[in-house]
């Protein structure tokens, strides 16, 4: 909370509020003071004591903040209304729009010393940042939301943190996004916070990231925890982000029928809730789940509906990496040359700190199509390529195929040592995927 104005400062406003209400000092003053204490006061003479204040404020009629440091009655409130408008103006993808809004909001609440309406703000820019893919803004955004809620509860500051685990995550810094969603959730289990909004937020989006690293035993554990915190979560949000998440592990054990069931009552939440960019991102999933079950015509579908509605909210990142996963369901239609174009169109999207992993599965499917047509050149320079952004990552799971396939085209062109050299690398990430770069798992909450 703000500190109190200067006794000059307090004395000024009460005068002159006390003479826009046609009040002497007297009346102002009775039953519990006297006129010579007020004229003390408006003088700057004397530091009042809170009681003191709070006589005077309701003699005016107006808040004690107004007096103690000049806040206008109902600011707060206010600004928590125009706070929600910004917020729901980024869930219908207008990113720009609402960060022009809550750029505007963070000055005032800092104007006034309103320090969880600035937290608030901060994150609402968080968000936009990670919508528009700048992700080094994102998350300083979400470093200052973090140091303001410093004086409050972990649970307060799980949204901070979660947001610089994403932004970390889409840079491609799979390791440190773990790190800090790990080491939260464990505070959190350990310290006995049992807040299920916090905890829902938290295994909902280590979910990817653990996919990504070849985790999929923890990412299967973080699922049903999600699964069952849902229940108990109060923001409908959380659980539709939760069921898009819950999906991409359902997938990964084969229970293919649930994952389709998880992301149809996700799309319902976020129609409900006019979320545009999470909607996209499920019809993005539900295409990811046809595709890999084999139902091509069904997965382009979703996919080029995803892309439809990325390219509405701008929401560049998320956009590019949904054209990635169009692009190799339209290969495997045969439809190669309209897959290659959409990948040379987003790869300038993407960089080693900016959706690394996807933008290794473009060189990757680019390495695929230039074999096709025997350019092995081209192949091999994707695959390289491909292979340094993944090992930059730490993403186990797919370093193991891609070594395979870079494997496979060194022989075919009588390089036999640079290809046992490429399949010694790949088994040394397929054993034991995912459980020798992390440590200890999490405590786990008590369900």
């Amino acid at each position: 909370m703000r500190e109190r104005d200067d006794p000059e400062v307090i004395g000024r406003r009460v005068q002159r509020l006390r003479a826009q209400r046609g009040l002497t000092q007297r009346q102002l003053a009775e039953p519990a003071y006297t006129p010579a204490y007020i004229s003390t006061l408006e003088a700057g003479r004397v530091r009042a004591s809170d009681e003191a204040l709070r006589h005077i404020a309701g003699r005016l009629g107006v808040a004690f903040e107004e007096l103690s440091v000049g806040r206008p009655a109902h600011l707060a409130t206010d600004l928590r209304l125009r706070l929600t408008e910004a917020q729901r103006v980024l869930a219908d993808g207008r990113a720009e729009e609402a960060a022009a809004q809550y750029t505007a909001l963070l000055t005032e609440a800092g104007t006034h010393g309103l320090g969880c309406e600035q937290a608030t703000a901060l994150l609402g820019l968080g968000e936009c940042a990670l919508q528009t893919g700048e992700l080094a803004r994102a998350r300083e955004y979400f470093e200052r939301a973090e140091e303001r809620l410093a004086d409050g509860s972990l649970p307060m500051r799980v949204p901070a943190v979660r947001g610089r685990a994403v932004a970390h995550y889409l840079a491609g810094e799979l390791r440190y996004a773990i790190y800090l969603l790990e080491s939260t959730l464990d505070e959190l289990n350990r310290g006995g916070l049992h807040d299920p909004d916090a905890l829902l937020l938290l295994y909902a989006s280590i979910i990817g990231p653990y996919m990504d690293m070849g985790a999929h035993a923890r990412a299967a554990q973080a699922a049903e925890f999600a699964l069952a915190l849902a229940p108990q979560a109060a923001d409908p949000a959380l659980i539709a982000r939760m069921h898009r998440s819950v999906a991409r592990t359902l997938l990964a054990e084969g229970r293919v029928v649930e994952a389709d069931a998880s992301l149809a009552k996700a799309a319902e939440l976020y129609r409900q809730l006019q979320l545009r960019t999470e909607l996209a991102n499920c019809h993005w999933m539900r295409g990811y789940v046809y595709a890999q079950n084999g139902e091509l015509e069904r997965a382009e579908d979703e996919l080029r509906q995803a892309l439809a509605m990325l390219a509405e909210t701008r929401a560049a990142l998320y956009r590019s990496q949904a054209a990635v996963e169009l692009a190799d369901v339209l290969h495997r239609r045969g439809k190669s040359a309209e897959a290659a174009d959409l990948l040379e169109g987003v790869l300038g999207d993407f960089s080693s700190e900016r959706g690394a992993v996807h933008a290794a599965a473009a060189h990757r499917l680019l390495g695929i199509i230039a074999e096709d047509t025997r350019d092995t050149e081209a192949a091999e320079e994707h695959y390289v390529r491909a292979l340094s952004l993944l090992e930059r990552a730490g993403a186990a799971g797919d370093l193991a195929d891609l070594c395979r396939l870079l494997g496979d085209l060194l022989r075919r062109t009588g390089r036999v040592e640079a290809a046992l050299d490429a399949y010694r690398t790949g088994l040394g990430h397929r054993t034991a995927p995912g459980t020798t770069t992390l440590g200890p798992a999490p405590a786990q909450p008590p369900l």
